[in-house]
C-alpha cells in the first residue's frame, strides 16, 4: 500500500508540474516544475520522504527501461531531422560541456562550503 501512494505522490507532483507549466505557459517542462514542487513539499514535510524514497529507488533501478519509448520515438523520426545533423551536435557538444562546468562550480562551491563549516566547528574535513 505504501508503494501505491508513494507511486500516486510522483504522480500528483508531475501532474502538478505540468499544469503549471500549462496554465502559466511556462518555458519549463512540467515533469521540472514538479520535481521542484516535490523538493518544497519534502524540505516541508522530511518524514514523507522516507514513505517516497523506497518506490522512487525502485523506479530509477529500472530508469533505463523508460528510455525505449523515446528511443523508438528518435528512430521512427531519424529521417525528418537528418538535414539538422549539425545543430543537433552542436546542441549536444554544448550542453554536455555546460552541464560539466556547472557540475564542477556546483562541487567546488559545495567543497569550500563544508570547508568553512568544518573550520568553524572545530572539526577536520
Amino acid at each position: 500500500m505504501d508503494t501505491l501512494c508513494a507511486l500516486a505522490s510522483l504522480l500528483v507532483f508531475q501532474c502538478l508540474g505540468e499544469g503549471v507549466s500549462y496554465v502559466l505557459n511556462l518555458p519549463i517542462p512540467g515533469p521540472v516544475i514538479g520535481m521542484l514542487l516535490l523538493l518544497g513539499f519534502l524540505s516541508i514535510r522530511p518524514r514523507a520522504a522516507g514513505v517516497i524514497e523506497p518506490t522512487a529507488l525502485e523506479l530509477l533501478r529500472h530508469l533505463s527501461l523508460l528510455f525505449v519509448p523515446a528511443g523508438v520515438g528518435i528512430m521512427a523520426s531519424a529521417g525528418s531531422v537528418s538535414g539538422q545533423v549539425t545543430a543537433i551536435v552542436a546542441a549536444i557538444v554544448i550542453s554536455t560541456t555546460l552541464a560539466i562546468v556547472v557540475t564542477a562550480l556546483v562541487t567546488r562551491a559545495l567543497l569550500r562550503r563544508k570547508q568553512r563549516t568544518a573550520a568553524t566547528n572545530g572539526v577536520a574535513p
